[in-house]
């Protein structure tokens, strides 16, 4: 485990009490260390990079220059490579799945019907609120010039819009297209502690890496010093291939372990006893009770 000094651990104290807007700095200068007591903490984890596939209908508007009714292009879509433990979908067009069909979204017509004046053509006027007059001074509504309405801005009056489905085209060009998913699916275990602090906060630091298996197919870990990490390995490789194995394509596998550094700092002041921890390679802080706290609605992480 990494020693963790004196000078090194007051540092990270007075870094996180300028960090706080209610917490003074001068109680992390005062504070008498009396113990730093290093602590060894390991996290677990499992990568598992697989591929899904499956097909799906889609539809676009009939592309313009190719004749009506015409088949997409002959030839086999050629796969991208997938990137490492990087998630990624894509979309490929089958070949001869084309298919020309009456637009669904306006019945063929090439026009929809406008949302906003719901094909009337105008909308109330905003000034009068459809009275035809000023509330105030009773007296024609210049606006709208006595109407109570003026022309809907969003379709011109027209009552209606270019259909967005089809562009105005009246017919879909349905296809069905194959879609390509790579999900990296982590399982991460952290090493129990005896420790005054949450769990939850070692997983937004980083270690110092002491093991690292990266294959197509990884084994269990096995008589690792914590007997918590191995059994951990155990339920991760079993867990990812039961229940990716089946639907997808396991392309490959990661595991690590990490020794995440954790000091325990025990220390005074004004004649109290005091502790705070410093984790992580980051030396992040976790002090629950900080002697010097000027508002108690601040927040302790």
């Amino acid at each position: 485990v990494p020693l963790m000094t004196e000078a090194a651990a007051r540092t990270a104290l007075l870094r996180f009490a300028s960090s706080k807007c209610c917490y003074g700095t001068k109680a992390a200068g005062e504070l008498v260390i009396q113990e730093l007591k290093p602590l060894a903490v390991y996290r677990y984890r499992l990568e598992t990079f697989n591929e899904s596939r499956l097909s799906e209908w889609a539809f676009e508007p009939v592309p313009a220059g190719r004749p009506r009714g015409a088949a997409a292009p002959p030839g086999t879509p050629r796969l991208p490579e997938p990137p490492p433990f990087r998630e990624r979908t894509r979309r490929l067009r089958l070949p001869r799945t084309a298919l020309i069909k009456e637009c669904h979204g306006c019945h063929g017509h090439g026009r929809s019907k406008c949302s906003v004046c719901h094909g009337a053509g105008w909308t109330r006027c905003v000034t009068c609120k459809g009275s035809r007059r000023r509330l105030k001074q009773q007296k024609r509504c210049q606006l709208c010039s006595g109407t109570g309405r003026r022309r809907c801005n969003t379709c011109s009056g027209r009552g209606s819009k270019t259909c967005a489905m089809c562009q105005g085209e009246k017919k879909l060009q349905h296809f069905e297209q194959l879609v390509i998913t790579w999900r990296n699916n982590v399982f991460e275990f952290v090493s129990e502690h005896q420790l005054d602090f949450p769990g939850e906060l070692l997983s937004r630091v980083n270690g110092e890496n002491v093991f690292r298996d990266e294959n197509v197919q990884v084994y269990p870990v096995v008589d690792f010093p914590e007997p918590g990490i191995s059994l951990a390995s155990q339920r991760a490789v079993a867990e990812h291939r039961a229940a990716l194995a089946a639907s997808s394509r396991i392309l490959q596998q990661r595991q690590t372990i990490e020794l995440i550094p954790v000091t325990e700092v025990r220390c005074r002041h004004a004649g109290k006893p005091y502790v705070y921890y410093v984790y992580g390679l980051e030396k992040e802080v976790y002090a629950r009770d900080y002697p010097a706290r000027c508002c108690c609605r601040c927040a302790l992480l």
